[in-house]
């Protein structure tokens, strides 16, 4: 069961960066592919009908977590105080930026609120990144189970570490281009006019981007935590770098052959493979300890009981095709390219 619960987990953390990434990268790049009011609503209308049902996941998740992992989410909960509040304000930012925004017609409101939005668009992938790269680099969590972390310490991955480093800001900067550039493919799909054409010109250059950064995290990776390196040929590892490199293939067909559905789909595909195969990798921990390995944090130490995890999958089982049904809902409902609505009447 712990292991079942591990990648229910771990899925459907993944599920919410796919789902929540595009309309990151797309209010991280509105302000570039958008330069009048029409087309800086163009974005919002693309992705004013999914951002708040994406973000469900994230709460699922973390409902998850507490139910299976509670010791996890305990530790993570206090030791990441400082980020968490940072995500929250972010995603409050965000959120009061994209239902105020049309509520005066004001050229300095709007600016405002477009400025807020893709300011916490920015911040939020590359908060994400530091978390994992937090996950994958460790944390002094000690004998008991609980950790601290101060913002930065002398910006090196050894002890004393703080949340932000060399390594963790390369994670998050790869994060950021990551899902700058699937937002990219979600505006050449669904916007229309200029701000589709700009996106697709921009897509390219975005995941040459992307591959260069994911050499060099990959090469951090290893340097930074070395135990990782022998889980590589563990056969889920594979399983999920052959997703990857198959949906980093599919970017490359679409954008050849100017079909942005294969390449945002993609693009899905590349980050789900991606955060899946690091989730198989270091199976069972989940935070690691910098100070002593014995310390650390797994899925087989840190469970919910029996019991709690079979009543938990049942409710998983019965809520997960819903929240996947509402998906697959809201796109054929929306189906087709975004079109801006009356100024006034909508983002």
């Amino acid at each position: 069961m712990e292991l079942l619960w591990f990648w229910l987990v771990s899925v459907m953390v993944a599920i919410y960066v796919v789902m929540d990434g595009f309309d990151f990268g797309a209010g991280g790049l509105h302000l570039i592919v958008a330069r009048t009011d029409p087309e800086r609503r163009t974005v919002l209308a693309a992705i004013g009908p999914f951002w708040d049902g994406n973000e469900v996941w994230l709460v699922a998740s973390g409902g998850s977590l507490f139910l299976a992992f509670p010791r996890v989410l305990g530790a993570g909960f206090s030791g990441f105080y400082l980020a968490m509040f940072l995500v929250l304000w972010t995603l409050i930012l965000r959120g009061c930026a994209l239902e105020f925004r049309s509520h005066l017609h004001s050229p300095l409101w709007r600016a405002f609120w477009d400025a807020g939005f893709s300011a916490a668009s920015t911040l939020m992938p590359v908060l994400l990144g530091a978390a994992l790269g937090n996950v994958l680099r460790g944390v002094p969590v000690t004998a008991e189970g609980t950790f601290e972390l101060p913002l930065f310490t002398s910006f090196g991955a050894s002890n004393p570490v703080g949340l932000l480093d060399w390594y963790t800001v390369l994670v998050g900067l790869f994060a950021l281009a990551t899902l700058e550039a699937h937002g990219a493919l979600f505006l050449a799909w669904k916007a229309d006019g200029p701000v589709a054409a700009r996106s697709a010109a921009l897509a390219p250059k975005l995941w040459a981007l992307v591959a260069g950064l994911w050499v060099g995290v990959a090469a951090a990776t290893h340097a930074v935590n070395p135990t990782i390196s022998p889980n590589l040929g563990r056969p889920l590892v594979l399983l999920f770098t052959g997703v990857l490199l198959a949906g980093a293939a599919a970017v490359v067909v679409g954008l050849v052959r100017s079909r942005p559905l294969l390449a945002f789909l993609g693009s899905g595909a590349f980050i789900l493979g991606l955060l899946a195969a690091s989730a198989a990798s270091v199976w069972p921990v989940m935070l690691p300890s910098t100070l002593q390995p014995a310390w650390s944090l797994t899925a087989l130490n840190s469970a919910s009981g029996t019991s709690t995890l079979t009543k938990g999958l049942g409710w998983w089982l019965l809520g997960f095709p819903i929240a996947v049904g509402y998906v697959v809902l809201l796109f054929r409902i929306h189906r087709g390219r975004a079109q801006p609505a009356a100024d006034g009447e909508g983002y």
